[in-house]
């Protein structure tokens, strides 16, 4: 079986984190604590940039 990469259904926003969190198979708590404090210490524009763009090319994951 492929692993894709998708929003999840497990969302907070827009399932971003969520996804990437369990495409690693990692906690999504901990992916999103890790992207807020790297969005912070990059002055937070390219943090939101990013999560915008992987929100437009995530497909939504299936129920």
């Amino acid at each position: 079986m492929e692993k894709k990469l998708l929003r999840s259904q497990n969302k907070m926003l827009a399932g971003v984190c969520a996804g990437i969190a369990e495409y690693f198979d990692i906690d999504p708590t901990l992916v999103r604590v890790l992207y807020v404090v790297l969005t912070l210490f990059s002055a937070a524009f390219p943090g939101l940039l990013l999560y915008i763009i992987l929100l437009l090319l995530m497909p939504q994951a299936e129920q």
